[in-house]
């Protein structure tokens, strides 16, 4: 887990990292969760002497960002969590007002991040797409981030670029997130160098190395995230494609047959400008403790870190 303690410009005043628990199980989570929480309020209290005015905490899974419910996540083991009705309780004032908590999905939370404080600060469209153990995707329009009308807006990784190809694990074939995730290169770098410990950032260094297969596995990963993109390209105009996640940390391997990937396939389409993401692994807290200035009302400026 990634905490911060954030101004109301958007400045970092404090971060903290601490393990989830998760080995011990669901309870253990929820409550790493709001003891982190609190612990974190306290050092608010003891470096600015008052207290946080709101709280945002974000979340991998199925939310119900309305009602503050974290619905299914996978990888905490969570199903239907008032995740913030506890967090409000747990960080109450002392005349017992539950403090106002908002609530969002970690990728949407990272490409707000991104958008304000990042490698999308003063663009007005951008799409995010972090890379990691799926895809998955933000919209950002004019400060903001688009979840759709059902909360999955921006699920770029669950885009069929290969019709009839590899099977995921949302029940179709041929999504993005099974051939240009960071697990699916794994994979296939496994595969192809019999290496069964082999994994994304190896392959990225075998590229770099001159190895042939190598150049193979990592061309094809950037072949369906290049088509993925032009999709969205067609069907959102941005201006600005923010590539995020374990992956995008190859820097030019990854970036330099991408952007040319992405030019050979437009037609019409203005070409976007594809650029690394700059808050790596604290963008998502980052993002959780923008939504919770947005809660009060109080946007951080856009121009200012």
């Amino acid at each position: 887990m990634k905490a911060a303690l954030l101004a109301q410009d958007g400045s970092v005043l404090f971060e903290a990292r601490r393990p989830t628990g998760r080995e011990h199980g669901t309870d253990a989570v929820v409550t790493a969760i709001l003891d982190f929480a609190a612990d974190l309020a306290d050092e608010g209290r003891g470096r600015f002497g008052s207290d946080p005015l709101a709280a945002g905490v974000a979340v991998p899974g199925t939310l119900d960002e309305k009602n503050g419910i974290a619905v299914f996540s996978a990888n905490l083991g969570w199903r239907d969590l008032p995740l913030r009705k506890l967090l409000g309780e747990r960080l109450a004032g002392k005349d017992g007002t539950a403090m106002p908590v908002a609530l969002g999905h970690d990728v949407r939370s990272g490409g707000l991040a991104e958008g304000r404080l990042g490698a999308g600060r003063g663009v007005d469209r951008f799409l995010f797409i972090a890379l990691g153990t799926g895809i998955a995707g933000a919209i950002g329009i004019g400060g903001r981030i688009e979840a759709g009308a059902h909360g999955y807006g921006g699920e770029i990784g669950h885009v069929v670029v290969r019709p009839g190809g590899p099977a995921c694990g949302c029940g179709a074939r041929g999504c993005l997130e099974t051939l240009a995730s960071a697990s699916a290169v794994s994979r296939a770098w496994a595969a192809a160098s019999g290496d069964p410990q082999a994994d994304a950032a190896a392959c990225a260094d075998a590229v770099d190395a001159g190895d042939e297969r190598a150049r193979q596995v990592w061309q094809l990963a950037v072949d369906a995230l290049a088509d993925g993109i032009v999709l969205a390209q067609s069907l959102l105009d941005p201006s600005t494609v923010i590539v995020g996640g374990g992956l995008a940390e190859a820097g030019d391997t990854l970036f330099t047959p991408l952007r040319a990937a992405v030019t050979e396939r437009l037609t019409f389409q203005m070409p976007p400008v594809v650029v690394p993401a700059m808050l790596k692994d604290t963008a998502a807290s980052l993002g959780a403790g923008l939504l919770a200035w947005d809660l009060l009302s109080v946007t951080p400026p856009s121009d200012r870190a």
